[in-house]
């Protein structure tokens, strides 16, 4: 069963941090065949505080998800981080 690894940005401080993060992290994504749906763009808050960046991204399965979030190549990645504060939550789809 599919699974979506939904990231909600709180706040941005540093985009540059964020485009670093992303290049570090996206062979690592890719390495567990997971699949950018959405990144940024365009957005209507219509509940809720808005966001300034939302990412969704789907994976074959929890476990896959799962396996990437915690690899040591994405692991790597989240030491980027910088200056931003999210919310990753991994959905296991219907």
């Amino acid at each position: 069963m599919k699974a979506y690894w939904v990231a909600v940005y709180k706040d941005l401080k540093d985009m540059e941090s964020v485009k670093k993060y992303a290049e570090k992290a996206s062979p690592a994504i890719k390495k567990y065949n997971g699949k950018i749906l959405a990144r940024g763009g365009k957005t209507e808050t219509i509940e809720g505080s808005p966001s300034p960046r939302t990412v969704l991204i789907e994976f074959a399965s929890m476990e896959e998800a799962l396996k990437c979030y915690h690899s040591s190549e994405y692991q790597d990645a989240m030491k980027i981080g910088g200056e931003f504060n999210r919310h990753i939550q991994i959905v296991e789809g219907i």
